[in-house]
């Protein structure tokens, strides 16, 4: 598909949410299209960049991605603690963040993306991302009908730096965070890792993403989320069909997922967000297909299991790499810093299985 017909699509959507929906919506589906082309654009791989690190010692992604966090959170905290209206990724540190995240971290190596990078692969149409998408789904928002039973084994209540420790006291505790990060990725990489931390690609990825993450908080009024969209597509497929009852449950009967439930998907913020994401990477693949070797029977079975338990851990874990650990960091939750290293050592299991059933050749 060329690129002219999509943006055509692309603007004929915008033109409809600014004289249907609303400027606001329009709005945060443009920035969508950038999220979506600046990913795909950059490669912008939240999974590879971890995988890069532990197989091949190669430190750029991560380096990439601790500035997009630094970056990110010199945009968005100093708004937090300025404009009481806008809302940071604050959750609870649970049993569910630990379970969740570790299997989140574990199902993404496998299902190669995250939940940012499932969208993004899958609007430039890498087929297994394209079939974990609806298995994704699925499972968040099986998750989210289940989250109530998990939150009985323990939790605690969120915690916010800024409220905390004040504005700069966050982002210092933030950068300082970031800085250990960094230096045990460089550590790890060696002489020869150290010598080519720096790459331009995941530079530009890294500030495109801040940017337009604190944009999102602007214009949205809370941070940049993934995995909450696709749980409601689901939850509403589920209600319309008769198969779920939304006020039965714990997390759908709160009377903001209940509002959103009712309404058209066009007003969800984190739905508008995706389908332009969709749209920004369809727009960077025009015209050039993914390549790569066809999938085994047996590997297909395997990734597309991956993608279902990626989407069911990533709503125990309250987000995903972009929800959690972008927008948690970022906005000063602690749930952000408890996320990482959990879902980082749910990779280190998940890249021997990814090797075990020859993804890594495929």
């Amino acid at each position: 598909m060329r690129r002219l017909p999509i943006a055509a699509l692309a603007a004929a959507l915008l033109f409809v949410l600014v004289w249907y929906v609303s400027v606001r919506q329009a709005a945060l589906f443009a920035i969508g299209i950038a999220m979506g082309a600046a990913l795909a654009g950059a490669r912008f791989g939240f999974t590879t960049g971890w995988r890069n690190l532990v197989v091949a010692r190669d430190p750029r992604g991560v380096v990439g991605q601790a500035l997009l966090l630094a970056l990110a959170a010199l945009g968005s905290m100093p708004l937090l603690g300025q404009f009481p209206e806008l809302n940071a990724a604050l959750a609870p540190p649970s049993v569910s963040l630990v379970v969740g995240a570790f299997l989140f971290g574990l199902t993404m190596q496998i299902a190669d993306g995250c939940g940012s990078g499932t969208l993004y692969k899958a609007g430039m149409g890498v087929p297994l991302n394209m079939g974990i998408l609806p298995l994704f789904a699925l499972g968040s928002f099986l998750g989210s009908v289940h989250l109530d039973r998990w939150l009985v084994l323990g939790v605690i209540e969120p915690v916010s730096l800024v409220d905390h420790f004040g504005v700069a006291g966050a982002l210092a505790a933030t950068f300082a965070g970031l800085a250990v990060a960094v230096a045990l990725a460089l550590a790890w990489s060696g002489a020869e890792g150290r010598a080519s931390w720096f790459d331009r690609r995941w530079l530009w990825g890294a500030v495109a993403l801040a940017a337009l993450a604190v944009l999102n908080l602007v214009v949205a009024g809370q941070p940049w989320g993934v995995v909450y969209g696709f749980g409601l597509w689901a939850a509403k497929l589920a209600t319309a069909a008769g198969v779920f009852d939304p006020a039965a449950n714990m997390f759908w009967n709160q009377p903001g997922n209940a509002e959103i439930l009712r309404q058209s998907v066009l007003l969800d913020v984190t739905s508008i967000t995706n389908i332009g994401i969709l749209a920004g990477a369809l727009w960077v693949a025009a015209g050039a297909p993914s390549t790569g070797r066809p999938l085994t029977a047996v590997q297909w079975l395997i990734g597309l299991a991956a993608g279902f338990v990626m989407g069911y851990s990533s709503r125990l874990a309250f987000g995903c790499n972009v929800g959690a650990m972008v927008s948690g960091i970022s906005t000063g939750s602690l749930h952000g810093w408890l996320w990482v290293p959990l879902a980082f050592a749910g990779t280190l299991i998940g890249l021997r299985v990814r090797r075990r059933f020859g993804f890594d050749a495929a």
